[in-house]
């Protein structure tokens, strides 16, 4: 008899594009089939539902508490990156016991930023808990222009005044730059910037550690801080002072 030749397989590398557009499209039928079978718990997530609330804008003017990741996935479409994931050991009567602490960052990359850890028994699970967590912890970004020769809340292409924040012994300070700068910011905290919105930006961090999550961590409180005025004439007065 004769023996069919021996067929090699060939192995998808993890960045070949094919595998990503797959990989693409299976979470956003994944996310499809989740909005679809959503029943809201809480009224905000109600309004969301019946369509009487239709931007995130609206929430934080309003100060609603997100307590649903339902309602950012219904309402801005975000993109998430895993940040970090660490292999956990805890000792017990039996023994050591084993867990995955995982950091995702998730953004829209038009003024939306957020950090969530995730703690499983397995990584999977762990990336979806910090996944979820991200978009409850979700801040907004308030942008502006960086240049002094044009009005600041004209182009948002950068943030409209000096900001700085804080994780663990990190500090990271933020200052609003013009056009053509880009992001000189360091390489932990640059895809944090990506994802708020934000092309043009001076940056400087201070603090001694090797821990990449709490220069992230400070990034994304500093990025937190401009969301705190609500409107433009906060920022006219802040400038006329």
């Amino acid at each position: 008899m004769n023996k069919r030749p021996f067929e090699v397989k060939k192995k998808r590398k993890r960045n070949d594009p094919e595998s990503i557009a797959e990989k693409i499209e299976k979470e956003l039928i994944e996310k499809e089939k989740m909005l679809t079978n959503w029943i809201p718990k809480t009224e905000l997530g109600k309004k969301v539902q019946l369509g009487q609330i239709t931007s995130m804008d609206e929430i934080f003017e309003k100060s609603y508490s997100i307590r649903e990741p339902e309602i950012v996935d219904s309402l801005l479409k975000l993109e998430d990156e895993v940040v970090d994931t660490a292999k956990t050991t805890r000792v017990v009567r039996a023994g050591r016991k084993y867990s995955f602490r995982v950091t995702v960052l998730t953004g829209n990359k038009d003024g939306y930023v957020g950090i969530g850890i995730g703690k499983d028994v397995d990584r999977f699970p762990a990336i979806v808990k910090a996944k979820r967590q991200a978009r409850l912890n979700l801040k907004k970004v308030y942008r502006g222009s960086g240049s002094w020769e044009e009005q600041p809340t004209t182009d948002k292409h950068s943030i409209p005044f000096k900001v700085t924040g804080k994780s663990g012994s990190v500090i990271v300070t933020l200052m609003p730059a013009p056009k053509g700068t880009g992001l000189t910011v360091g390489q932990n905290i640059k895809r944090v910037m990506e994802l708020a919105g934000i092309q043009n930006i001076w940056g400087k961090a201070k603090g001694n550690s090797g821990n990449k999550l709490n220069f992230v961590g400070a990034a994304v409180d500093a990025l937190a801080k401009t969301g705190q005025i609500k409107n433009t004439k906060d920022i006219e007065k802040k400038f006329s002072k």
